[in-house]
């Protein structure tokens, strides 16, 4: 049995206008939101445990989702009055995840036709590995995510200096979808903490974070112009589900 976590207690406040009254998540792509999206392809390779964490307009994530049911899926909620960030929401719910021995974790902005069981796949083929991110190739971004030969980070910044980013020698970047081991519940603190800039230097530290690079398509809505170039890129069909 595998978990999955989406992330989805952010305001949203880059895109103005369009998340003034609806979450991020809710923003329709197509005939469904991109959360209705993200739960119908983790439902069709058999991931149908998930829980999802609220903070901003959750009534209108839960009246849409209820519990699962007409997904075909169990969903479980995770409210927080206060936000607790990538990594302290996925503490405040480790009673639940440690039940199973992996578990995913997706940014709620971002839609993917990713082949998570590959994802898992490549997870557990790592013997040393506690966490396994996603990452895909741009040149310019604000951050740096540099691999050996074996697939392990080596180097990881978030938010790096100009300095930093003149140094690079790859392009990789986080993609804001994970595989984790159980085991790094441990090495979250309570409270509010962020897996780039908290959790993924401790674990790289224990030789522990490994990255696979995207095979597919996957669009992280940031903007509105990520959004509209979201929406154009469905109805073309370069997402494969």
């Amino acid at each position: 049995m595998t978990y999955a976590m989406i992330l989805c207690a952010g305001f949203g406040t880059r895109l103005n206008e369009l998340t003034k009254d609806t979450p991020k998540p809710m923003l329709k792509v197509g005939d469904k939101s991109i959360l209705g999206h993200t739960i119908s392809h983790l439902k069709s390779f058999g991931i149908t445990k998930i829980i999802i964490n609220l903070h901003y307009l959750p009534e209108q994530i839960t009246s849409y989702l209820g519990n699962g049911e007409k997904f075909g899926v169990e969903i479980l909620y995770s409210y927080e009055d206060e936000p607790l960030g990538t990594s302290g929401a996925i503490k405040k719910v480790e009673n639940i995840l440690e039940k199973s021995e992996n578990f995913l974790v997706i940014y709620g902005d971002i839609l993917t036709d990713l082949n998570y069981v590959d994802l898992i796949g490549f997870h557990k083929s790592k013997e040393k590995a506690l966490a396994s991110i996603i990452v895909h190739e741009r040149s310019k971004s604000n951050s740096i995510v540099e691999i050996n030969d074996d697939n392990r980070v080596v180097n990881f910044v978030e938010r790096p200096s100009e300095d930093q980013l003149e140094l690079k020698t790859q392009n990789w970047v986080n993609s804001g979808i994970y595989c984790f081991d159980k085991k790094v519940l441990e090495l979250i603190p309570e409270g509010f903490s962020d897996f780039p800039k908290d959790i993924f230097p401790k674990i790289m530290q224990l030789e522990g974070l490994y990255a696979q690079p995207l095979k597919g398509y996957r669009c992280a809505v940031d903007s509105v112009e990520r959004y509209s170039m979201l929406k154009l890129d469905y109805e073309n069909g370069k997402i494969k589900f």
